[in-house]
């Protein structure tokens, strides 16, 4: 699972260094599909750092595989980012900290859902969060259709009552999406707040000291096995570490609405993770509510950038 966090870029495509580049139309397609390509590595790193987490949870159970990947991640960001710890303010430590809070309950709650459910399904039922803050957003007729669209889906993943699937891990990956769009919030006004990701730094060790504990209750000194700590090690690199560096290189130079749709892409990455790594096969019915989720996605993102477009023309007008 990824993070939308990148969706508020700071620096716009093509402006990275103070000059506007004026490439051939063979580069253009090149320095397009570049970026593109980053952020679907990102993607692909993520889910199938998920599908090795749920192998490892046999050895750590779920709240030590979060646990695991929380602390790696946030010694590797710190260590890279070397955020100041001084001259912020308290609205700044306040912002960080509940950025931190969405960041574990995220986390916790995504893993607690594929220890029950299959993976593609758990983050089809994670990205109507996102969607859902998009859809709220916007207050556009038409999102009504987008919604109606996701909810279908949502129906069909569920065989009509969710009798297919764990309950319990229903309510966790509705409750990861839910905290995902706090996440997306608080990532904005941290990045507002923070310069280049030492916001987000500081928010991991946040959300690495909050899990600790509960990843010691569970696990206790399973955590230190040498194994487990390989693996953990390599879930936070795949699912947190790289997936944050590609895609903060992507939006160098990618719109942010051509990211968020393929953001959009995420439950079938992810289903595509669970099919090769953990023999998760979809029948018919849930790979069409995984199709119509996405629809639903990349239509709810068109309209808020055609929306925002339009009231770019009309204040230059």
């Amino acid at each position: 699972m990824t993070t939308p966090s990148a969706a508020t870029p700071s620096t716009a495509p093509g402006t990275g260094h103070g000059r506007t580049p004026t490439p051939t139309s063979a580069s253009r397609g090149r320095g397009f599909l570049g970026p593109v390509g980053l952020v679907l590595a990102g993607g692909i790193s993520v889910q199938f750092g998920g599908a090795l987490a749920v192998t490892l949870m046999p050895r750590a159970g779920a709240l030590g595989v979060v646990t695991l990947r929380l602390l790696v991640a946030a010694v590797v960001l710190m260590v890279l980012c070397r955020p100041r710890l001084r001259g912020h303010s308290r609205a700044d430590w306040g912002t960080v900290i509940v950025f931190g809070i969405a960041m574990a309950a995220m986390n916790g709650l995504f893993y607690q859902s594929v220890a029950r459910i299959p993976l593609g399904p758990a983050v089809t039922l994670e990205v109507l969060g996102p969607l859902t803050l998009s859809v709220l957003a916007s207050r556009r007729a038409v999102n009504l259709v987008w919604a109606a669209l996701a909810l279908a889906g949502v129906f069909l993943l569920g065989g009509g009552g969710f009798s297919g699937l764990d309950p319990l891990g229903v309510v966790f990956a509705l409750g990861a999406g839910a905290m995902w769009a706090a996440y997306i919030l608080f990532s904005a006004r941290t990045g507002r707040r923070f310069p280049q990701a030492d916001g987000l730094a500081l928010a991991m060790a946040v959300a690495a000291v909050l899990f600790l504990p509960l990843g010691v209750i569970e696990s206790g000194a399973k955590l230190i096995d040498p194994t487990t700590l390989a693996l953990g090690a390599a879930v936070a690199l795949l699912s947190s570490v790289l997936p944050y560096t590609l895609e903060l290189l992507a939006l160098r130079r990618l719109p942010a609405s051509t990211f968020a749709i393929l953001m959009s892409l995420e439950p079938a990455l992810a289903a595509a993770a669970g099919f090769l790594i953990l023999d998760q096969a979809l029948a018919a019915t849930e790979a069409a509510a995984i199709a119509l989720v996405i629809g639903a996605s990349m239509g709810a993102v068109r309209t808020q950038v055609g929306r925002g477009r339009a009231k770019g023309a009309g204040a230059a007008s």
